[in-house]
């Protein structure tokens, strides 16, 4: 049986606000297979992109444990997260953060500065990513040119550029009409069932979610599943399903 790509027990997080400490996630256990395409819903202020930051190694927890083949990313550093992050991880984000005055290849470039890789194989590896998204005739486009669909996909361009273990997705489709959320949508199941790409994405959107193969909903920092495991509920839905661990 194949070892999860992220084992995550127990995990909890809190913000202070004065005086009153703000559970957001409480005692989270979560296993990411290899593979997967995990989707996150649940309502504002559920925990969901909190979640989604601690597995990527921008936020830390103050409890429990997030294993990446055998360590434990909860014991890093700030320096040893983000050279963790640039190696292993690929970030797609609601409103695309590009650089405006870059064009489409620079902008897929420009994490590829934190690497070893010299400029030719930085120009080789934006020029491959940019033709898997289908934009190999938009190279020295600039994101102004660009509609919001393709600038969407220079951003994920921008995430498997590096050929990351993993893509986390905060609300990829938010800002999309219905068309090119669709595209985008198609084009990440196609790096989830053909590159092999394991994705993590929180998403309001039901459309996108049936997209996923796994659903979870947190609900109040908590996850929520029924007794087998799927599809996963949330509180007040049918079954009232209670917050149980999916595995040991």
């Amino acid at each position: 049986m194949a070892e999860p790509l992220l084992r995550i027990r127990n995990l909890a997080k809190h913000y202070r606000r004065g005086e009153q400490d703000i559970p957001v996630l409480t005692d989270i256990t979560l296993d990411i297979m290899p593979g997967d395409f995990l989707a996150l819903m649940g309502p504002s202020g559920s925990g969901k992109s909190t979640l989604l930051n601690c597995i990527a190694g921008i936020d830390q927890a103050d409890a429990g444990e997030i294993v990446f083949r055998g360590e434990d990313l909860t014991q890093y550093s700030e320096s040893e997260l983000a050279a963790w992050r640039s190696h292993h991880v690929g970030f797609i984000f609601q409103f695309y953060n590009l650089i405006p005055v870059l064009t489409a290849q620079e902008n897929v470039e420009l994490p590829l500065l934190l690497t070893d890789l010299s400029a030719r194989e930085r120009r080789a590896h934006a020029v491959a990513a940019l033709s898997a998204v289908g934009l190999a005739d938009r190279l020295d486009h600039y994101p102004g040119q660009l509609s919001g669909g393709q600038q969407q996909r220079v951003a994920i361009a921008r995430a498997v550029a590096a050929d990351p273990d993993l893509l986390v997705a905060d609300e990829p489709t938010g800002d999309l009409d219905r068309a090119s959320a669709e595209e985008v949508l198609t084009l990440m199941e196609r790096l989830n069932t053909e590159l092999g790409k394991t994705i993590v994405m929180v998403t309001h959107d039901p459309r996108a979610a049936e997209r996923a193969r796994k659903l979870i909903h947190l609900d109040k920092g908590e996850l929520w599943i029924d007794a087998n495991g799927s599809p996963y509920n949330v509180p007040g839905g049918d079954g009232h399903a209670a917050p149980q661990a999916p595995g040991p």
